[in-house]
């Protein structure tokens, strides 16, 4: 059930199906787990594109390093977090004698799987994702970089594409999105092989969050900058109810956004912990 309070100036509703994903839930629950043990842990990575969540782990002694660090790391323990590595990042591991904890999201990994299939095959693959995002290179990296990832179509030349592609998606790309992209390639005459490999934890959010902000006078939802997913769900709130804020941290949020009695309903991406869309609806009740 969701969580909703009476207060005397607004009436917040927190979304019980916002938060994170297995895949996070999955990589967190590792890393505090190792971290009450030992109190030090590195992770590859931002282990969750949430600056708030990264804060909290790292007061608990999780290192956050950069795959150059890693290079310079010996006979230590690394996360790997949800969003999965190339193969590149296992040889340096190997030679120098690293215990990797690997978090890789099983929805990621079976996509790359996918990937290195149909690269053996010779197919000309096309990936639609965020350039330089940790999935996407990771993906790109089973092609031997070969792939070509683009955010949208007016990055393509499509007289120049191939008469047939290999098209995928990373896994937290709107689903809408990519069937459009689809048919729009098949309108130009190019014989589109689409796998959609889209997570249904991160689609079914669409249609729900699409019910969740209707029902509402304002929306805020809460998400890192940095997160590919955060942004994609943040347009579909804003589509559907105008009044959507976008805030990542509680002391973001503006009284003047709100008038007296409203209706305000507090959502989040799969990177957003629930304890900071509660704090932001303690927040909210404060106004």
């Amino acid at each position: 059930m969701s969580i909703i309070t009476d207060t005397k100036k607004l009436f917040v509703t927190i979304d019980s199906n916002s938060g994170f994903c297995f895949g996070v839930v999955y990589a967190i629950e590792i890393a505090e787990e190792i971290l009450n043990e030992e109190g030090k842990l590195y992770c590859l990575g931002d282990i969750v594109h949430n600056d708030e969540e990264v804060k909290r782990l790292e007061k608990k002694g999780l290192r956050i390093i950069t795959h150059q660090e890693l290079k310079n790391l010996y006979r230590e323990k690394v996360l790997i977090r949800a969003h999965g590595e190339p193969a590149s990042t296992y040889k340096i591991a190997l030679e120098n004698e690293l215990e990797l904890i690997d978090a890789s999201c099983p929805v990621v990994l079976k996509l790359q799987n996918r990937i290195k299939n149909s690269y053996d095959k010779n197919e000309k693959i096309y990936i639609y994702g965020k350039h330089g995002h940790a999935e996407v290179i990771g993906l790109k990296a089973q092609t031997n970089n070969e792939a070509v990832v683009f955010q949208s179509l007016e990055e393509l030349d499509l007289s120049k594409l191939p008469s047939e592609i290999t098209l995928y998606s990373q896994t937290t790309k709107s689903t809408a999105e990519f069937y459009s992209i689809k048919e729009k390639l098949e309108s130009y005459g190019i014989k589109v092989n689409a796998n959609d490999t889209i997570c249904r934890q991160v689609s079914n959010r669409d249609e729900a969050l699409r019910k969740f902000a209707k029902q509402f006078n304002r929306i805020v939802f809460v998400s890192g900058t940095k997160s590919s997913n955060g942004k994609v769900l943040y347009q579909v709130c804003k589509e559907v109810n105008p009044n959507t804020y976008f805030v990542s941290h509680p002391d973001e949020l503006q009284p003047d956004w709100f008038e007296e009695r409203d209706t305000v309903g507090v959502c989040g991406a799969t990177s957003t912990p629930m304890w900071l869309m509660e704090s932001v609806k303690e927040r909210l009740e404060s106004f």
